[in-house]
């Protein structure tokens, strides 16, 4: 009896640590692509908190697992998301290639198309930022052999599988005019003009090559993670946009100092070669990558802890109303200041008028002197 009550005495003791949970019903409206990769980390936190999840997914679907212990699937049938995909890339590149960037008209044509193409943007926390690992010996031997020189890093990331053979040849010919060994993750033909100091890989791991001190430069199409994870490692970037928030994102970087762009519709060897050069040879792109390091990294809360605050935030106070933005009980003119142009127009067209009058008023009145005159 005496042991029975010893053996309850650190259970008692567990049993007052335990903390009350609560949870909360939680429909999650997720999208494709690597942007799942930071929800279902935060899925994974909101899942241990006690909260209920259910994911609305595509069927069949690229990234989202049907089955999983986090969360509970709703699968909505719709046609293979890949080939759907594929088709929207190859249309986005045909317009980029197609059209003259330096014409005003065809700048506006391009955005018009692209437009019609895009259902929406979507801006998603991340967490996929983190000190390295130590990397396969392959890399690593490949790696250290690039010297005091260094290694480039190029990823479009995991939406852009291929691009146009003529654009391939071009960055290979950039690539190896370059003394830096460079590591393109790329799945497509060979390349013609491939370097010996070019490494080709279906795959790699990016985190730890952007955390690596041989690292000087990442080539990158301007996803969400990856300008995320060059800012944590303080690498300055040479940026090829395409679509989506691509341009915004890198515009974001290049007015930090940090970053050069990269139109694709005018991308060829001396281009990609110049930009290179100038991200390599000016130190003050690293420096800046460097100081937004240390402010990304400088927080009083860590992203995910930050994540689900606010998460719980909006349920604990029943969709914090008072946080909502009063646009949404504006009336669709005067949200879309329909009332303020109608207004001005309105005054733009009695100014006119007035001066047309005054002006014929005017006109009148010299004439009819000049007639007296002559009488």
């Amino acid at each position: 009896m005496t042991n029975m009550k010893i053996l309850l005495i650190p259970f008692s003791l567990l049993l007052l640590h335990l903390s009350q949970s609560w949870g909360g019903k939680i429909l999650v409206f997720p999208v494709e692509g690597s942007h799942w990769i930071n929800m279902l980390k935060i899925l994974e936190v909101l899942h241990a908190r006690g909260h209920h999840i259910v994911v609305l997914r595509m069927s069949p679907s690229w990234y989202i697992q049907e089955k999983s212990p986090y969360y509970t699937c709703i699968n909505v049938p719709t046609t293979s998301f890949e080939e759907s995909f594929e088709v929207f890339v190859a249309q986005q590149l045909e317009i980029r290639l197609q059209t003259d960037p330096k014409s005003f008209w065809s700048r506006m044509w391009a955005h018009l198309q692209m437009r019609s193409l895009m259902v929406e943007q979507f801006s998603i926390f991340h967490q996929q930022c983190k000190p390295p690992k130590a990397l396969p010996t392959d890399l690593e031997q490949f790696v250290q052999s690039s010297g005091e020189h260094g290694v480039i890093l190029m990823s479009l990331g995991t939406l852009v599988s291929k691009l146009p053979p003529r654009i391939t040849d071009e960055i290979a010919a950039a690539f190896a005019q370059l003394p830096q060994k460079v590591i393109w993750r790329y799945l497509g033909p060979k390349p013609k003009h491939l370097g010996n100091n070019t490494l080709l890989v279906k795959w790699f791991p990016q985190n730890d090559l952007l955390g690596h001190p041989k690292t000087r430069l990442f080539v990158t199409h301007g996803g969400t993670n990856g300008l995320q994870e060059a800012i944590y490692h303080g690498i300055p970037i040479v940026g090829m946009p395409i679509f989506f928030d691509q341009p915004e994102n890198l515009s974001r970087i290049k007015s930090k100092g940090g970053a050069v762009t990269v139109d694709i519709a005018e991308l060829d060897r001396q281009v990609l070669g110049e930009a290179l050069e100038t991200v390599l040879s000016e130190a003050s792109y690293t420096e800046n990558m460097k100081r937004l390091s240390r402010l990304h990294r400088d927080q009083p809360l860590s992203p995910m802890d930050l994540a689900v605050f606010w998460i719980e935030f909006v349920i604990r106070h029943k969709g914090a109303s008072h946080l909502k933005s009063h646009s949404h009980a504006l009336h669709w003119a005067v949200y879309h200041s329909l009332d303020v142009i109608a207004a001005l127009l309105a005054a733009a067209l009695l100014f006119t008028a007035a001066c047309v009058y005054a002006g014929k008023a005017v006109l009148r009145r010299v004439f009819r002197r000049n007639k007296v005159k002559n009488a």
